[in-house]
This record gives C-alpha cells, structure tokens and sequence, in this order.
C-alpha cells in the first residue's frame, strides 16, 4: 500500500496522489478534497474524490457516481401555521430525500425576530407536526423547519412562517329579556353577542411567472389565483367550518400543461387563520417526440420558477442527472442526446432548485428509444365527466362525484355539473353514465 508523500514549500502543502488498493476495490488518483459520507450495507466512504470531468468510476461490488450533479438532495417542507392561546401548532410535509439522502427526524426553529437568531429544539425524530407552548399572547413568532439525516446533519430548511398566539375569545354575555308588551316600553334590542373570528388559510409560496394557480379543497376546485412575475403567489380561503381537509395545490403553465399537485393535510380551527408557507410547486415536463432516433435530440422541456435550477432525471440501466436555467419566464429547454441511452422505453422527471429551496419532482413523462423520430401529438382533453380538470377521467372523477351523490351541491359544484355531466343539478346515476362513456382510466 503506498501513502501519500507531502511536501513543504514556501508555506505551502502539496499532495501528490496514488492509488491504493484493497482485496476488494482499487481507487485511482485521489485527491485532497474533502466532502461528506456515503455508505451501504456493504461499505462506507468517508470523504470522496475530486474529478475536473464528470465521470463514473465503477467495480464489481458497488459503484461510484462522483461530480456536483450526484449530490443527494433533499426537498423542503412546506409549513402551516396555527395561534392558539399561548401556542403555535406546526405542521409540515414530509421531505423527500434522494441519491441516498434519508431523512431521519426534523427541528423546529423559534425566533421572536424575523430571520432569527433561532432557539432550536432536540431533534423530534420522523414526525410531521409540534405545537409550541408556553408563547405569550400578542407576540409574533417566527419558525423554520429542519430537515435532518440520521447523524443529526441539517440537510433541508423550509421557509419561515409566523403566527400571533391570542386568548380565547370569552364566551358571549346572555341577553337582556325585552320588556313585555305590557309594560308599554318600546322594544328593547338585546345583547347581540360578539361576531366570531375569521376562519380560513392563507398559501403561499412559487408557482412559475404569471401562471395559474388552482386550489383544490377535498378534491373540489375551490379557488383559482395568478403567480406573480417573480413567481410568487399567495390565495386566502375564508368562510371555512373547523375540521379535518385536504388542500392540494398546482401550477398551470403557458402551454396549459398541469403540475403535479402539492397536497397538505390540516386541521382547521374555528376561529383561528392557519398559514400554510414556502409551498414549491413541482415543475411542469413535456417532451416533444413520443419516439426518438438513437443518437438524436429529445427536447425536454417545462416552466418552473423564474431564474432557478431545474434538474432532469433520465431513467435508464444508469440514471442521468442534467442541469439547465430557467429563464425570466420561467421556462427551461434540455436538449438531451440519446446516444448514451439504450434502445427501448425510458422516462424524464424534474425538479427545481432556487435560494436553498427544493421543490419535489414533477409528473413523469415516458419516450422510446428506436430507429425513427416521431413527434409528439396533443391528445385532446376530454371535456364531460373530468371534474378535476386533469385531461382524464378516471377514478378521481368518479370519487368527487361519488361524494355529492344525493347531496345539494354548493355553488362552485353546479357550475362543474353543469359542464361536465348532465346539469340537473344533482348527482345520480345518470351523472355516473356520463362518466363511464367518457372514461379514460
């Protein structure tokens, strides 16, 4: 086994690398580098190598993908925010950890000034809601969410969200009697009792520049709102009864192509405007052949916010991890050369990266690989029976008619009947025909 020989000039270190080897690996020309920990069930590499080319360096037993585009990453939660009397309860969506990165457990950061600097807890293992006591009424608090690995690492940050702890409202004083008729005085009004809280949920977060944004609440379209030129956007639902929902979110792009939804389970309190913050909606992805030539271009393409990192995974015996801007209009283009991929069926996904924030991975589009270009056709979206307006109609469809059947529908649902299945204004079986015709599955 041969070491490394360091020599001393000028003040200056210098290492002159060679390889070592072992009865089951070889390592060639590493280098002084340092970096992080990977391991398996059958090895462990601490620290790793430094190659001025991208490559892969590969043995019998495990392999080896070195370069910034291998780094694992980790999505960052979106969080919700509800006060209550002396307490904030959190919630949060899960992390999606990949190329290795597992998250073990999260972190709640407390600040009473914006930005902080913040009081951190000890690691709260993998759950996905804390509520914090012992706040004074009348103060905005500031959180952030903490991503960690399993040595404890911080390897994702959402964004900050605030909320105001207040006192319960006191019960309501009982009424003065009016006067009897009888006792000639005129009619005395009573005490009206104070008007309750607002109840609602307030979103916010990025979509793409001057997209359209839906919010779907239980599967139901409930509000549509416009992003931004910086791609920000923000939509308030009020009027809303105390319970458990579903909230799901998406993004629209110019060519009318749908994100794949951001869904947040919460429980809304009576009274009480819950803020749900730093949601990164997924990037929208299209390809513009369904066949392509080996050794030809596909274009791979999509909006994602204004000016961040779009990172495309191309499935295949090895996966492919290409990098590409997105412009001022959000729109990002990835010519991708087909000669590394082998012949037959392959998929693209992406994900997006800006300002320390990771969104999770779009919707998969599918390709093949062949002896012939064949551009990629629209197909036409159906119309009668796609209630959620995702360009099919499927088991979906059929859930969100299935729970209006024989039930008054509210206002923003007739106007969905009406279009889309018979428009009586109620849900029966010949609603259920109607989709059955049209069903795409």
């Amino acid at each position: 086994m041969f070491f490394p020989i360091i020599f001393f000039l000028l003040g200056a270190n210098f290492v002159l690398a060679e390889e070592f080897t072992s009865s089951s690996y070889k390592v060639l020309d590493p280098v002084m580098f340092s970096a992080n920990y990977s391991t398996s069930s059958s090895y462990g590499l601490h620290g790793t190598f430094f190659e001025m080319s991208l490559g892969t360096s590969s043995a019998a037993s495990f392999k080896l993908n070195p370069g910034f585009l291998y780094f694992p990453y980790v999505s960052t939660p979106a969080v919700s925010a509800t006060a209550g009397s002396g307490q904030v309860a959190l919630t949060w969506s899960a992390s999606e950890g990949f190329l290795g990165w597992t998250v073990s457990g999260y972190n709640v950061g407390q600040a009473t000034v914006s930005g902080g600097p913040y009081t951190f807890t000890s690691s709260l293992g993998n759950v996905l809601s804390s509520t914090r006591t012992g706040l004074t009424n009348g103060t905005t608090y500031y959180f952030i969410i903490r991503a960690e690995d399993a040595f404890v690492n911080s390897i994702a940050t959402s964004t900050e969200v605030s909320a105001i702890p207040v006192a319960s409202p006191s019960p309501s004083p009982s009424p003065t009697p009016s006067p009897s008729p009888s006792s000639g005085g005129g009619g005395g009004g009573g005490g009206g009792g104070a008007t309750s809280a607002e109840t609602g949920v307030i979103f916010s977060g990025r979509a793409y520049p001057l997209s359209k944004v839906g919010i779907l609440k239980d599967g139901q379209l409930v509000l549509t709102t416009i992003a931004g030129p910086d791609s920000n956007f923000s939509a308030t639902i009020n009027d809303l009864a105390q319970g458990n929902y579903n909230f799901s979110v998406y993004g629209e792009d110019k060519n009318s192509i749908r994100s794949s939804p951001f869904s947040f389970p919460i429980f809304i309190t009576r009274g009480v405007v819950t803020k749900i913050s730093g949601i990164f909606i997924a990037p929208t992805i299209s390809v513009d052949k369904s066949e392509v030539k080996r050794g030809d271009d596909i274009a791979i393409f999509g909006q994602s916010a204004n000016l961040s990192e779009v990172t495309v995974n191309v499935s295949s015996e090895e996966e492919f991890f290409v990098k590409t801007p997105v412009d001022k209009e959000g729109v990002y283009l990835l010519n991708f050369d087909t000669s590394v991929l082998d012949s037959g069926n392959h998929s693209a996904k992406s994900k997006s990266a800006v300002k320390g924030e990771v969104s999770s991975f779009s919707k998969i589009v599918n390709f093949l690989v062949g002896t012939k270009n064949v551009a990629l056709t629209a197909k036409a979206k159906p119309v009668k029976g796609d209630l959620n307006n995702d360009g099919k109609v499927n088991l979906v469809d059929f859930s969100v008619a299935a729970f209006w059947y024989k039930r008054p529908l509210n206002t923003a649902f007739k106007a969905t009947e009406a279009e889309k299945l018979n428009g009586d204004g109620k849900i029966d079986l010949i609603d259920f025909s109607i989709m059955a015709y049209h069903w795409t599955g």
